[in-house]
């Protein structure tokens, strides 16, 4: 079973399960089953019978939809959890994946983020209740394998993208977003767009094709309740990765920052070389080619008005 299977991660997760010769596959939708209702996850559990979940469902956005959804992230965030960790320990679930965010991080966390700062410090404040909630989850785990011998993991992969991901403007994380920008600001013949910060920070992309093989490799192969990062240990500066949005999507305008919106966490850069010796995990991906199939992703489907 995956949770969030119909969203922008569990789809690759579906598809790198198939590849790996899964037949049977339930995916709930929230339309049928509200994870963050216990006896809705009750009836989930009873409906699907699974073996193996995969909880990827999450209520989530970028800076701004953080800043305005505080409270509803935090409990929408932490219930979920709690529910789907409780009900798969009744139901006598052989394994569960979890995955976290890196805005479980402390803010001024040491670069690289190794998995033992994960609680030295309070998050950035703008995604710390998202981020306390989704580590709620590791507690959870460590706390179940010790007193009722529960099998589960909990992953925390740091930014994510790729084709299929959200480019709603009112949520959507930095990617997505400014490929929108640049490729509407072509288009209108503008010759500006306003950007978020000062371009200072930097961030660590993972495709999520990638991340998916992560969660699978993991699942077939990790088993403990120690954290595991997954990413590929690079960085770029928001100021780079605009610029290079700019170029690959042929908006030649300027780009003015906007200093009074916040910049997020400074900086993001994981060590990721738990995942590489504890189950063989590395990233396949390159920036390069990554970026070309998501902006050619929105390109073609923006076309179409899907987008």
């Amino acid at each position: 079973m995956v949770t969030g299977g119909a969203g922008f991660l569990g789809s690759f997760v579906i598809e790198e399960l198939k590849r790996r010769g899964a037949r049977e596959i339930f995916v709930p939708l929230v339309d049928d089953y509200d994870l963050v209702d216990r006896q809705s996850v009750r009836k989930l559990m009873a409906d699907a019978k699974p073996d193996l979940v995969f909880h990827l469902a999450a209520q989530v956005g970028g800076i701004g939809a953080n800043r305005e959804n505080p409270g509803r992230y935090m409990f929408a965030n932490a219930m979920m959890g709690l529910h789907v960790f409780e009900e798969c320990r009744l139901a006598g679930v052989k394994k569960l994946v979890a995955v976290g965010t890196i805005c479980a991080y402390p803010k001024f966390a040491p670069i690289p983020f190794r998995e033992e700062d994960l609680w030295n410090g309070y998050p950035e404040e703008t995604n710390a209740p998202y981020g306390i909630a989704k580590k709620m989850m590791l507690v959870l785990s460590q706390g179940y394998r010790e007193q009722y011998g529960m099998n589960s993991v909990v992953l925390f992969p740091v930014n994510l993208y790729g084709p299929r991901d959200n480019f709603n403007p009112k949520s959507s994380h930095v990617i997505p977003a400014l490929i929108r920008k640049c490729v509407e600001a072509r288009e209108a013949g503008r010759d500006e767009i306003v950007l978020w910060g000062d371009g200072s920070p930097t961030r660590e992309f993972l495709y999520a094709a990638d991340a998916a093989l992560g969660l699978v490799m993991a699942a077939a192969s990790y088993d403990s309740s120690e954290p595991v990062n997954l990413g590929t240990g690079q960085e770029i500066s928001i100021r780079d990765l605009a610029m290079l949005i700019a170029e690959k999507t042929g908006f030649h305008g300027r780009l003015r920052w906007d200093t009074s919106q916040p910049n997020g966490q400074p900086r993001r850069r994981l060590d990721v070389s738990r995942a590489r010796e504890r189950f063989g995990f590395e990233a396949k991906t390159s920036f390069a080619e990554g970026m070309r199939a998501t902006i050619d992703y929105f390109e073609e489907n923006h076309k179409k008005g899907a987008l």
